[in-house]
């Protein structure tokens, strides 16, 4: 297998890498938020039905605020790196072979030896390549011919780094 594709400058695409990047890491404040919003509204009706409670009152409705915040850290979190990254937009390649990944963008390249890949999340526009726990790089469906992409889904198939369809 070898396959070859060109990535333009566009300066939306590193916006839409650095998002699906980061929302695989911070998608735990979301469930973190959600669970203390939802444990000091609860906190807040039980003190309200008491009497007795406005010590409680305080406590939980900072519970409430810092789960609403929490939860609000991830988009503004993936919306600054797309802001910020917009900036970032040159022009790069991807060379995929049975044996690895090679990157380059702009004057800088790199790597990844599939032997090193732990698993392959499959997402809308990429699939995001682990190694280890963590992603390292995404490599972007929508910039391959459907060929090259269906070769590429079966080639991590078969190594059992996605699912089979």
């Amino acid at each position: 297998m070898h396959i070859r594709f060109d990535v333009p400058a566009d300066p939306a695409y590193p916006g839409r890498v650095a998002a699906a990047l980061s929302s695989v890491r911070l998608r735990k404040y979301g469930y973190v938020g959600a669970v203390l919003a939802a444990v000091g509204a609860i906190g807040f009706a039980v003190s309200q039905a008491f009497a007795g409670g406005d010590r409680i009152t305080p406590l939980c409705l900072a519970m409430v605020v810092a789960g609403l915040l929490s939860m609000l850290y991830s988009p503004w979190v993936r919306s600054r790196a797309r802001r910020r990254s917009s900036r970032y937009a040159v022009e790069g390649a991807y060379d995929i072979t049975d044996d690895n990944i090679m990157m380059r963008s702009g004057s800088e390249s790199g790597g990844i030896a599939w032997d090193g890949v732990a698993r392959v999340k499959d997402t809308p526009d990429f699939w995001i390549v682990y190694v280890g726990r963590m992603p390292a790089t995404v490599i972007p469906r929508h910039l391959m011919s459907a060929e090259d992409a269906e070769t590429l889904r079966a080639f991590m198939a078969g190594r059992g780094l996605l699912p089979p369809r």
